[in-house]
């Protein structure tokens, strides 16, 4: 095997990161640095009615000295009428700084509002436009309730537009948030659902940026101790959500594979979800679990050397075969575990196939994998996830999903 040649390339990240247990208690000393004295917290509508250390971390901020003020993001998927008004918010009220306390949809919805908000322009407008991406004249500082998109490191924001089934990607590096501020703690309360959801999103990241065709040596090594990390709490933190070693480890996981993505890229997975989610407006982290082995059964018979790296780091015993399918295997029994939902759980049928096919086709991060897909390998792939079983852990020895979990 002939091996790989390190091609140049350029890496700027320039979030600065705090991490641990407790740490977003400490966020006025983050607004105190920066000199916020008015900031607009956006957050999801309701939160800290059922997560008990968001409600702390409130509390502590109106405690501060400052005025500090809140826009509840409803429930779902960013749309563009939220982000619109979000942005209108914060044209109607001085604010020195936006704290994004809440998921990977609050904190899309924030980078993107506080863009349009500079350009004085809605999201559809922008869109529309040249697509230019100022400094940011409003410091961001994302604080995560779950460990899956990695937002608050990324500089991508995806909003949803209901009315024309589809979802609409910006990325650029200033659209990324000044600060990341990562506390387990504040994901203890996620459902088992919503773990599962949002740790499938976070490892197929972070196995993405090792088989995209722009990886790179330095988002190699994130992504694949991401992947050690998360492999085996995931399940942990499914079957115990108050497991705070696994809490632990599933947040910087995340946030570490948010950082791989923004490295290398995303791949076809995320292609084939979003064409999902647009169609349906299912969760994102579920669309990608539904269609996330199939599109890397296709993808080890193009870079099997990859996928045995990602094996590797997952801690999967070796087969002797090389050719990718025990990371295939593993992740089939983690979804087993997990007890995903399939594609045809989402009420999607045969008939859907080439809407879903023609928009994953459409989308820019299967541009990423490392051969491009044909047609009729994105229908397949549909296909298949679409004729997959219902998965039950069951489905897997006791032996395997012990190395799962281990």
């Amino acid at each position: 095997m002939t091996p790989d040649i390190i091609g140049p390339f350029a890496n700027h990240l320039p979030v600065r990161i705090t991490f641990g247990d407790g740490a977003a208690l400490h966020l006025h000393d983050v607004l105190d640095a920066i000199g916020a004295a008015r900031v607009l917290v956006l957050t999801d509508q309701d939160i800290e009615v059922y997560n008990p250390a968001v409600a702390a971390v409130l509390a502590a901020l109106d405690t501060a000295g400052r005025t500090v003020s809140r826009w509840p993001k409803p429930p779902g998927e960013p749309t563009i009428a939220m982000v619109d008004a979000a942005a209108a918010r914060l044209a109607a009220e001085p604010v020195d700084a936006i704290v994004a306390l809440g998921g990977g949809s609050v904190i899309d919805t924030a980078k993107a509002a506080r863009l349009c908000h500079q350009r004085g322009m809605t999201f559809a407008q922008f869109l529309g436009s040249e697509r230019e991406f100022p400094e940011p004249a409003l410091p961001l500082i994302a604080v995560p309730t779950t460990a899956g998109t990695g937002s608050e490191v990324s500089g991508g924001s995806v909003v949803s537009d209901p009315g024309a089934g589809r979802k609409a990607g910006i990325a650029h590096p200033n659209l990324r948030a000044q600060y990341a501020v990562v506390d387990p703690v504040l994901t203890w309360s996620m459902p088992p659902a919503m773990t599962a959801n949002t740790g499938i999103d976070a490892l197929a990241q972070a196995m993405a940026a090792v088989i995209a065709k722009v990886r790179t040596p330095i988002g190699d090594a994130i992504a694949l101790e991401a992947v050690r990390l998360m492999s085996g709490s995931l399940p942990r933190a499914y079957r115990d959500g108050r497991d705070a070693h696994a809490r632990a480890q599933m947040a910087c996981g995340s946030m570490m594979a948010g950082l791989a993505m923004n490295i290398s890229d995303c791949a076809a997975e995320h292609s084939l979800g979003q064409a999902i989610g647009g169609l349906t407006g299912a969760p994102h982290g579920l669309t990608i679990g539904v269609v996330l082995a199939e599109t890397l059964e296709r993808e080890r018979r193009v870079v099997p050397e990859r996928l045995e790296r990602i094996a590797d780091a997952w801690g999967l015993p070796r087969d002797g075969a090389g050719d990718g399918t025990r990371l295939v295997t593993a992740v089939r029994l983690l979804l087993d575990e997990l007890d995903f939902p399939v594609l045809a759980d989402l009420g999607l049928t045969d008939a859907d196939l080439d809407r879903l096919t023609d928009a994953a086709l459409a989308d820019y991060f299967i541009t990423m994998s490392p051969q491009p897909w044909q047609r009729a390998e994105v229908r397949d792939a549909f296909a298949a996830a679409l004729g997959t079983p219902r998965r039950r852990a069951a489905a897997g020895t006791e032996q395997e999903i012990d190395a799962l979990t281990s």
